[in-house]
């Protein structure tokens, strides 16, 4: 039980690493993976978006 939970909070913090610069952030993808599971949190990595940056506005 101890070895999966330890697992878990692994998993989800490498995907939070992962997640830094998409549009929920470290802490967003950190806390969805932590809370629902790290398979749901790879899913909302993989279908999230990179998060503009402030002078990407013009850019399409």
């Amino acid at each position: 039980m101890v070895e999966y939970m330890l697992m878990s909070v692994v998993a989800s913090l490498v995907i939070a690493l992962f997640g830094i610069k998409r549009k929920l952030g470290f802490w967003g993808y950190f806390f969805a993976s932590l809370l629902l599971t790290p398979f749901i949190g790879i899913i909302l990595l993989l279908a999230s978006d990179k998060r503009q940056e402030k002078g990407d506005a013009n850019k399409s």
